[in-house]
């Protein structure tokens, strides 16, 4: 169970330096206000709660509220900022970095900006990586484009020889922007940090395409990226219906969290069966999915199966023992296994069917965000300057129950954020596709 204490974030020090963003302390003047130190943001909203809370005498659980405060840590004049892009490709990188580099140079008068070279191996002298100065003529027009200019990378780095190089460079803030993964490399190296007595504040940005980041209400480029695949979706369904017993099965991302898979569909609301990483299924057996999906096509003659990177892992013989450079276990293919599974069991009795299989993922991890991941980038570029500034270090900045929060990077890597299959969301997708709540023959 979590408390406030959970929630607090780490300080620099005492800030006494003017904001130069010249907002009010006074409400119904017209201008926008500082934040103060002691508002915060609810963790659960429900009235049951609060009246729990209240009842018990004690602080109802918050977090930290995201936003200008009137005193900073940090001298502009005098401070350096860095940016690092690690992980796989996401819409909105580019939206993210540009809008740091203008909250700093515009707003904060912050001149001294330099971007990280692919990812952490940037900060190791081994793989001799240039480092990029950022100017706001530089990153005037990147938004518009997908990827990241300042390229990316996988992979554990030592934070001792990180924590070195930020030395050396005289950087004063760290921005990170990445997953899971570059989270973890960020809390590291905010340890390491602390463990020399450095004042050195490491700020987070979430990244993950999945949108399965733990406390995070939504992440950047997720919008885009089922935007894009309800397109797909659309297409492939068309597919379906134009052959006898037609079959389209798109596989789009999510390792460990369906909400690509899940939102994409609600968005098309023409999937027949959506298969998850927080379900197992069957294939064979009176409630197997094949023997499901047969009594389909004899009935309506086209299907589209949507399935997630993650999904069906029961089914293999053997997990695999590798891990990819991010340390995460590499799955198996389950696009490909659930098409040839489909192919056999129908070739060998003999039924009709014609099946297209379609995997998008590369294409929509690098496309340009659309119009609200870029408005929502840029805020949460802001945000996480607005901290930094203030001297806030060890956090990600973050979206909860409709605002801007700044969140512990420890709290943020506890555990992966997936779907309740007991939950509203997941109950929707089975009320829009009306496929069965399960495909496990064991199941009532």
């Amino acid at each position: 169970m979590f408390s406030s204490e959970n929630f607090q974030i780490q300080q620099l020090g005492k800030c006494s330096i003017p904001s130069p963003l010249m907002l009010s302390k006074s409400p119904d003047d017209g201008v926008f206000d500082y934040i103060n130190d002691s508002d915060r943001i609810l963790y659960n909203c429900e009235l049951s709660y609060i009246n729990s809370c209240i009842e018990k005498n004690i602080k109802p659980v918050s977090f930290e509220k995201a936003g200008p405060r009137e005193l900073m840590y940090f001298d502009p004049t005098k401070t350096k900022a860095a940016i690092v892009t690690c992980g796989g490709l996401c819409p909105g990188l580019n939206n993210v970095i540009r809008g740091l580099v203008m909250q700093l140079d515009r707003r904060y008068g912050v001149k001294r900006i330099i971007g990280i070279k692919y990812g952490y191996e940037g900060f190791i002298p081994k793989y001799k990586h240039d480092i990029v100065e950022l100017t706001p003529e530089l990153v005037e027009d990147i938004h518009t484009h997908g990827g990241s200019i300042l390229g990316s990378s996988r992979g554990h780095q030592p934070p001792s020889e990180i924590v070195d190089a930020l030395e050396r460079m005289n950087i004063n803030i760290l921005f990170t922007i990445g997953g899971d993964g570059t989270l973890r490399g960020a809390k590291a190296i905010s340890d390491e940090i602390t463990s020399r007595g450095l004042k050195i504040a490491v700020a987070g940005v979430p990244k993950t395409i999945d949108n399965d980041i733990c406390l995070i209400e939504k992440s950047f480029g997720f919008e885009t990226a089922f935007t894009i695949a309800s397109d797909i979706l659309r297409g492939a369904h068309n597919e379906a219906k134009g052959a006898y017993n037609g079959i389209a099965l798109v596989k789009l991302m999510g390792r460990d969290s369906g909400f690509i898979a899940a939102n994409a569909s609600l968005a098309v609301q023409e999937a027949n069966y959506v298969l998850i990483p927080e379900m197992d299924f069957e294939l064979h057996g009176p409630k197997g999915f094949l023997t499901v999906l047969k009594k389909r096509l004899e009935h309506k003659h086209h299907a589209l199966i949507v399935v997630a990177e993650g999904a069906g892992q029961n089914l293999f013989k053997a997990l695999s023992n590798e891990s990819d450079a991010s340390g995460n276990i590499k799955y198996n293919d389950i696009g490909i296994f659930l098409k040839d599974a489909i192919s056999q069991e129908f070739t060998k009795t003999g039924f009709p069917f014609s099946i297209k299989y379609i995997d998008p993922s590369y294409i929509i991890r690098s496309a340009a965000a659309n119009a609200n991941d870029s408005l929502f980038c840029n805020l949460l570029a802001q945000n996480a300057v607005h901290a930094a500034m203030a001297g806030r270090t060890g956090f990600v900045v973050g979206y909860w129950n409709s605002r801007f929060i700044l969140l512990p990077v420890n709290l943020a890597i506890q555990q992966r954020k997936r779907i309740s299959v007991e939950g509203e969301l997941w109950s929707n997708v089975l009320e829009t596709t009306g496929q069965p709540k399960s495909f496990m023959n064991s199941a009532d």
